[in-house]
């Protein structure tokens, strides 16, 4: 499985030389392909702010390929300018293998040095209302709302369980003991549990102890499967595709009509891309490189950076995608190169935008000398909190190649699409193909906000459906032989569906009826009960689906 690496542990070329973070930060260049040449040519201007949109050219010393590289990001975002920050190095692994990876750091550590890391569930502002509520009706009171708000308020923030988080794990020097730093427990009082969980959140020790972010997340599952089903290495995929690129600004790439498949742009299922929201910010502001996709992954992981303002800085023409402040490196950078300011101030400007705090006069005033425009200046006092970088282009390099195998694989990126994402899969709707599938997500919309959390939950779902459909793909019935457990299959240009895919089979049970097939054809209904060891249930969604049809109820034959 490949790891994904997240937040700003890709501005460091170290981390990118020890293969933790395919992002690399060194500014733009070009690098010949061929192992014995190794020319390079550099950009050292800012002026192409991601090389992976430098095109392809041939190199002037051996005739190789020199290919585009590096993302121009500043180290500072890591370790600070004096090194007085504290790194964070956050690891997506395919959630298949998270476990592996969370046992791994006891081969590493020693299974006395790592602890989960704990969380403190607190009582809710809506939960503490309503237990004054209940405290008010069950002693017969009758409060004015103020005091309801009164005794609420003192209910909110309580702590009311501990948990774990889900990826978080405390590593503790050998030296030390972990009750020096805090008492630990098992989850949910299970003495047998694999793990001890650290009783405190982690929060109040976090400058004490290292934690390491071993997350889980579906990209690097979908990524194994797709390699697995189409042979192309995802690490060979280009950056710089023509054809993947127009996909964020356009749907011709696919073969489709906007109006056919509901959406102006072809992202759809896009990781980060494919979202109502960031769909329309695509719209918006028409990306064409790599390095646009930078600036819409950091305007729309964001707050206060694309609504009320870059989205109008752009409606009104004041700048474009390319020159709006998209991550917050690009505030160091822009200061640096373009105002020519010293780079330790550009580095506290930067970190102080990031973190809402703003600007201070001087600073303003500095600004200014350095002519750095009054729209400038105006949309830093507006942000709240900005995206890394390295975060942006570890997600968008995951983007790219996601829209690449949906280009050029399409059956096979369906199959993994709806393997890995689709757990609101309706089997009956999208069998009856491409018409039924769009009057289902009409009348949804429809809904608006009376649409049923279920309901809400099936529209990507649908969307990627209606899209597949319309590219000229097709769904097919569950079938007793060729359907897999918990895998789509593909056959030629059509899917068919798993047994879990239906509502009601669990994985346990899909996998038991996977297994029986193999073991020969079924004689009856009653034989395939007793070799997949079916539920009643089970027996009856299948029947409904038609999967029986031909086989008799049971092995005995009638002579009457």
């Amino acid at each position: 499985y490949l790891v994904g690496s997240r937040g700003s542990v890709g501005s460091s070329v170290v981390a990118t030389f020890l293969g933790i973070s395919e992002v690399n930060p060194l500014p733009a260049h070009y690098i010949c392909t061929n192992p014995e040449c190794r020319h390079s040519e550099w950009f050292l201007d800012g002026s192409v702010p991601s090389g992976f949109d430098l095109p392809d050219k041939a190199c002037p010393n051996c005739g190789g390929n020199l290919k585009g590289e590096g993302q121009d990001i500043p180290f500072e975002t890591f370790l600070g300018f004096k090194g007085d920050k504290v790194p964070d190095i956050d690891l997506n692994f395919s959630g298949e293998y998270q476990p592996n990876a969370h046992n791994f750091t006891k081969t590493m550590f020693g299974p006395d040095n790592v602890f989960r890391a704990g969380t403190i569930g607190t009582v809710a502002e809506k939960t503490a209302f309503g237990f004054t509520k209940k405290y008010e009706e069950h002693h017969q009171k009758r409060w004015r709302g103020a005091e309801v708000g009164r005794l609420a308020a003192g209910c909110t923030g309580v702590k009311r369980s501990t948990g774990q988080h889900p990826g978080g794990i405390v590593v503790l020097p050998d030296y030390m003991e972990i009750e020096d730093i805090t008492p630990v427990q098992y989850p949910a009082d299970d003495v047998t549990a694999e793990w001890k969980t650290t009783h405190f959140d982690y929060h109040a020790f976090d400058a004490n102890l290292l934690k390491l972010d071993i997350l889980g997340h579906d990209d690097p599952t979908m990524m194994r499967m797709l390699q697995d089903l189409t042979g192309v290495d995802p690490t060979t995929i280009p950056m710089n595709d023509p054809k993947v690129m127009s996909m964020f600004n356009s749907t011709e790439a696919l073969g489709v009509r906007p109006d056919q498949i509901r959406t102006p742009v072809a992202t759809y299922g896009v990781p980060e891309m494919g979202t109502k929201f960031v769909r329309q910010m695509l719209v918006e502001s028409k990306p064409s490189s790599f390095a646009d996709l930078l600036q819409i992954s950091g305007l729309s992981h964001g707050t206060g950076v694309w609504l009320g303002n870059a989205q109008e800085l752009i409606k009104n023409n004041t700048c474009n995608i390319k020159t709006v402040i998209g991550c917050r490196d690009d505030i160091m950078l822009f200061l640096i190169y373009k105002a020519g300011m010293d780079a330790g101030l550009a580095f506290k400007i930067t970190e102080s935008v990031r973190k809402g705090k703003g600007l201070s006069a001087e600073w303003i005033e500095e600004m200014k000398k350095c002519k750095v425009p009054q729209w400038y200046i105006d949309s830093c006092l507006k942000i709240q909190y900005m995206f890394p970088k390295a975060h942006a282009a570890a997600y968008v390099i995951s983007a790219v190649r996601t829209a690449y195998f949906k280009l050029y694989h399409p059956i096979e990126y369906y199959a993994t699409y709806f393997t890995v994402r689709a757990a609101d899969f309706d089997i009956e709707l999208c069998c009856k193909g491409y018409e039924a599938i769009s009057r289902q997500i009409v009348e949804i919309e429809g809904k608006g906000f009376q649409a049923l959390p279920k309901e809400k939950a099936m529209l990507p779902v649908l969307e990627m459906a209606l899209e597949m459909t319309a590219r000229g793909f097709t769904f097919k019935n569950i079938d007793l032989y060729r359907s897999d457990a918990t895998k789509f299959t593909v056959d030629g240009t059509s899917l068919i569906p798993p047994f879990s895919s239906l509502a009601g089979i669990g994985d346990n049970a899909a996998i038991n009826i996977a297994a029986a097939k193999d073991a020969g054809e079924f004689l009856s209904i009653e034989d395939f009960q007793q070799k997949s060891k079916a539920s009643k249930t089970v027996i009856e969604l299948l029947t409904g689906m038609g999967c029986f049809r031909g086989l008799p109820e049971s092995n005995q034959l009638s002579l009457f």
